[in-house]
């Protein structure tokens, strides 16, 4: 599984790389704050949304600790796409958020 930290999704972020980002916390998890930009798929619904994601891009998986993340990760991984999962999750995360 391919991984990224909080620090360096944040440097990227501030390079103003094309970054996708999704997180897959719950939609109230999400309301308290999230990555600016990124996309909200809670892991339960991701089977049923995967079609709204495209395999030639790469895809940051973001949860609440990198547990769920990491599971996101191994589900797209096995079904041909292009994921990283962000280690610590928000819990770790100090950049900017909305």
């Amino acid at each position: 599984m391919k991984k990224i930290s909080t620090k360096e999704l944040q440097n990227l972020i501030e390079e103003n790389k094309d970054i996708n980002i999704i997180d897959v916390r719950e939609v109230d998890e999400v309301t308290q704050e999230k990555i600016i930009g990124a996309i909200n798929i809670p892991l339960g619904l991701l089977e049923f949304r995967m079609h709204e994601l495209d395999k030639s891009k790469k895809y940051v998986m973001v949860c609440r600790s990198g547990g769920r993340s990491g599971r996101a990760v191994q589900f797209l991984e096995s079904q041909g796409f292009n994921v990283i999962n962000m280690t610590g999750g928000m819990l770790a995360w100090e950049g900017q958020t909305e």
